[in-house]
């Protein structure tokens, strides 16, 4: 950044005009602190960004995939990272709020800050009170890129011992498109069985994608068998 006049480096056009007046680049830069011996820290953030496939990318990329960018080692990965996980944290709300969300579209804004944009998929339950509020929400199976494997059991012991009334399933697609699969499918038939055997309704499946999600109960799809 020797090139750029002192007034437009990033720290100091932050003090001079407020956060907001920077770029994500900068304020990538304004996180990695300093750049390496053969590159300032804007280029580095320059790079992150291009390599990530935009600044929405950092979201899903983990340490191994952020030390692939020349540059950027142990230290600076970890602490985008952090950095990145400090802002989903501050887009979810305390448990203690115990909110009560009643439509898909609440509930997906209040998951997808934290599970939408995993590099990995991750499957689910939100525990509700009979008011159906939020009593907690569980990863209950975490799997590769494309696939997690989960058993009812697993999921309707949670909801037991959290004396919930009703639950609703979610998991992320890595992919970025939250269109269910035939297998996506098949597993909600199962938990909407087997919670109608252990008197836990399944209200719904949501799945998750960056910004995006889809609700089988909003499409209809939210059913057992019958017959």
């Amino acid at each position: 950044m020797k090139d750029l006049a002192p007034h437009d480096r990033p720290r100091e056009k932050l003090e001079r005009l407020g956060v907001a007046a920077l770029g994500d680049n900068e304020l990538l830069t304004l996180v990695i602190g300093s750049g390496s011996r053969d590159t300032d820290a804007l280029t580095l953030a320059n790079r992150l960004i291009e390599h990530a496939g935009g600044l929405h990318g950092l979201t899903r990329a983990d340490l191994g995939q952020l030390r692939r960018v020349p540059g950027v080692g142990r230290a600076r990965a970890a602490q985008i990272v952090a950095a990145v996980e400090l802002g989903r944290r501050t887009l979810v709300r305390g448990v203690a709020e115990r909110p009560r969300l009643r439509t898909p579209r609440e509930l997906a804004a209040y998951l997808l800050p934290q599970y939408g944009g995993g590099p990995v998929e991750q499957f689910g339950l939100v525990m509700l009170d009979t008011k159906h509020r939020i009593i907690r929400v569980k990863i209950v199976s975490s799997g590769s890129l494309d696939t997690t494997v989960v058993h009812p059991r697993e999921v309707f012991r949670e909801a037991a011992s959290a004396s919930a009334a009703a639950i609703v399933l979610f998991h992320n697609h890595p992919s970025g498109d939250p269109t269910p699969s035939p297998d996506d499918l098949l597993l909600t038939t199962r938990m909407v069985n087997a919670g109608a055997i252990m008197g836990i309704d399944v209200v719904d499946h949501l799945i998750l994608a960056d910004q995006q999600y889809f609700s089988l109960l909003e499409a209809g799809r939210l059913q057992g068998r019958t017959g």
